[in-house]
């Protein structure tokens, strides 16, 4: 019950979170990897990693246009990952040999181009994948739903849900933009991935509480029936539920019950992203730091935004009904 007494402060941050989220975004952007853009991808290893201001340095002298380079290390050993535009093949081998020559050990182990058509089809695939899935998510949570009945109805069940979902995605979208201004690291197709993945995650955790809320609701409410005579057709029976306690009570019980449930769901999880990036490669750090930040976001958005949200929806479609006998 605390969480919904004290509904409008966490509704306040979350609100703040969402706004300083899309300050940070509108002012640094996101930096579309390779995926999405085209152009080429090289990573070189090294024995003796040289500086980065001597690779950046290397690459000023091949009119390559805007680059991007990143520390990569793994157990193959350590080196760069350089971002630059699409190469012709007599530029890859000069720009290879080049990077070679910097470091003792030297070699060039990775070489990935992908022209521009390609990479706008890939861009194109992303934005429906996520679109199917948000749209696929409300059709399923107000067919889920569609018995809840009173005093909220089942579409808007599906519409606080992928409101939070918003809010789900806004989170990492905002990382990913820091990330990429400070280190330069690029949102590609893995990090469609990480979206999707936090979509799925943060949806089930909300539906394990509104699917509370929905029994608490059955057990919590008296029904009564009238029939409506129809002329010329048969007749009706409508069905008028009254609670026997506020519909906040029965919101602030669900979370209570679900709290343990939704809190070491959220904590196994992290700890193996914890895991993932302290021990996996450097390609599934950004990965996991990433979802990381998502999971956090959607265990938060599905305890404190998207129950109170209910409460506070149900409280103004109160008020208006009063409103509107006078």
């Amino acid at each position: 019950m605390y969480i919904i007494r004290h509904r409008n402060i966490f509704l306040l941050i979350a609100s703040a979170i969402v706004l300083v989220s899309i300050g940070i975004i509108a002012t640094f952007g996101l930096k579309p990897g390779i995926d999405f853009t085209g152009g080429s991808l090289i990573e070189v290893r090294y024995n003796n990693v040289p500086d980065k201001a001597v690779i950046e340095n290397a690459l000023s002298g091949f009119n390559l246009g805007h680059t991007a380079v990143r520390q990569a290390q793994s157990e193959a050993g350590s080196g760069y990952l350089i971002t630059t535009r699409a190469l012709t093949e007599p530029e890859h081998k000069a720009l290879s040999d080049k990077l070679a020559s910097l470091g003792d050990g030297g070699q060039v182990t990775k070489f990935t181009s992908i022209g521009p058509v390609i990479g706008q089809e890939l861009k194109g695939k992303a934005v429906w994948a996520i679109a199917a899935v948000v749209i696929l998510i409300i059709i399923y949570v107000a067919i889920a739903f569609s018995g809840v009945g009173a005093p909220v109805s089942s579409w808007v069940y599906g519409f606080f849900t992928i409101a939070v979902l918003g809010h789900d995605i806004l989170l990492p979208v905002t990382f990913m933009s820091l990330m990429g201004h400070f280190t330069g690291a690029q949102a590609d197709v893995l990090f469609v991935t990480v979206l999707l993945t936090i979509l799925g995650f943060s949806v089930n955790d909300t539906i394990v509480i509104f699917d509370r809320i929905r029994e608490n609701l059955k057990h919590n409410r008296t029904e009564s029936k009238r029939t409506e005579k129809v002329p010329g057709g048969k007749d009706q029976v409508i069905t008028t539920y009254t609670l026997t306690k506020p519909f906040a009570d029965v919101v602030g019980a669900a979370i209570n019950e679900t709290m343990s449930r939704s809190i070491n769901t959220t904590l196994t999880v992290l700890l193996s992203l914890a895991a993932l990036y302290f021990f996996g490669s450097s390609v599934t750090k950004i990965f996991s730091l990433t979802l990381f930040v998502g999971v956090v976001a959607g265990a938060y958005s599905s305890i404190f935004i998207a129950s109170p949200l209910l409460v506070v929806y149900q409280e103004w479609q109160e008020k208006r009904a009063a409103a509107q006998k006078k």
